[in-house]
């Protein structure tokens, strides 16, 4: 049975996708629901709740509510919404849950994304794959690359050819065909990436590409010998940087994927069955992709993470289960 009147809060960096998933599910199930699109992208909830306007749905079965951050009180301390689905950063996801009283909640909050590469992986795909991993969308995704965990047999090579890709990317205009690298989302975001790449230099890292901003414009970055508290490594970037640690020993790579709060996707490149039983039963994580990055989703995918990313699961099948409670039917005939 629709579990009832829905709460849904969409981020900006996939604002008709991620709001698309949300509403979806709940229209499916025959939940009502509000939607608080991002307060910087409303556009792509504004235009299904237009899409939707044209239909015969009742009265009353949705609203899109652009919103400030303020306003996302009423839209989690309501008694008569029965779920919020948030997704977004992990500092304001927790303490929505925190205020959320009784209601159900799924949280899609944030990660700094691992991917291991073995000694035996295909360079010439796992540099093309990582750039996309690190770099598409400047880097703004929760599944971006941004520890590239390689072996010591193959790091120098994989390094060398990874930082030509990386030079090669073409930054500007995204309305640009050749375009790769775009703006952030404002200059105060790029202003803060920038901050914690210097932090990370001036501690003993090493920069091997990148680093520069202009406004919104932030180079693709490539680091390497980052000390392990730099916020660089241990938070989420949200932006076009990856940091390249080396290893010699596999369940050393895995302890260090754990290593971080978060653990929301890894990727492993490996052609040794073993060691790909090996991250599955011992990575912390919420979804492993062998042979391809974390960035990988598609919408049908059970997707979510565990620790600091979140609570539960979107993907249609999923979501609708949450937007959903079982009631049990007894018949006894006498």
């Amino acid at each position: 049975m629709p579990i009832g009147p829905c709460s849904f809060i969409a981020p900006f960096n996939f604002p008709l996708n991620l709001a698309a998933h949300k509403i979806a599910p709940a229209l499916a199930v025959g939940c009502p629901f509000v939607m608080k699109p991002a307060s910087r992208t409303p556009l792509g909830a504004i235009i299904i709740g237009e899409v939707l306007a044209e239909t015969d749905l009742p009265e009353g079965a949705f609203s899109i509510l652009p919103a400030s951050r303020d306003g996302a009180d009423l839209f989690t301390i309501d008694e008569r919404l029965k779920l919020l689905s948030f997704t977004g950063s992990p500092a304001v996801g927790w303490d929505l849950k925190a205020r959320c009283g009784k209601k159900k909640v799924v949280l899609e909050l944030g990660g700094n994304a691992a991917v291991i590469v073995d000694a035996d992986a295909d360079l010439e795909d796992v540099v093309e794959r990582v750039i996309f991993g690190a770099f598409y969308q400047s880097g703004q995704s929760c599944i971006g690359v941004q520890r590239i965990i390689v072996h010591a047999d193959i790091y120098d090579t994989f390094r060398a050819r990874l930082i030509a890709r990386t030079k090669s990317l073409v930054a500007g205009d995204p309305k640009q065909r050749d375009t790769f690298i775009g703006p952030m989302i404002d200059a105060k975001e790029a202003t803060r990436l920038e901050t914690w790449i210097n932090e990370a230099v001036e501690a003993g890292g090493t920069l091997l590409c990148g680093g520069r901003r202009d406004g919104a414009m932030l180079d693709a970055t490539l680091l390497e010998s980052v000390p392990a508290h730099c916020k660089v490594l241990t938070e989420e970037a949200f932006g076009p940087v990856a940091i390249l640690p080396r290893f010699t020993d596999f369940s050393a790579a895995l302890n260090e994927v754990n290593a971080s709060k978060f653990g929301l996707q890894a990727g492993v490149f490996t052609r040794d069955l073993f060691k790909m039983f090996d991250a599955w039963d011992q990575l912390d994580v919420g979804g492993v992709l062998i042979n391809d990055v974390p960035s990988y989703r598609v919408d049908n995918m059970p997707y979510g993470g565990v620790k600091d990313s979140g609570l539960g699961r979107e993907g249609v099948r999923f979501a609708m289960e949450d937007m959903t409670e079982i009631r049990n039917l007894v018949i006894r005939r006498a």
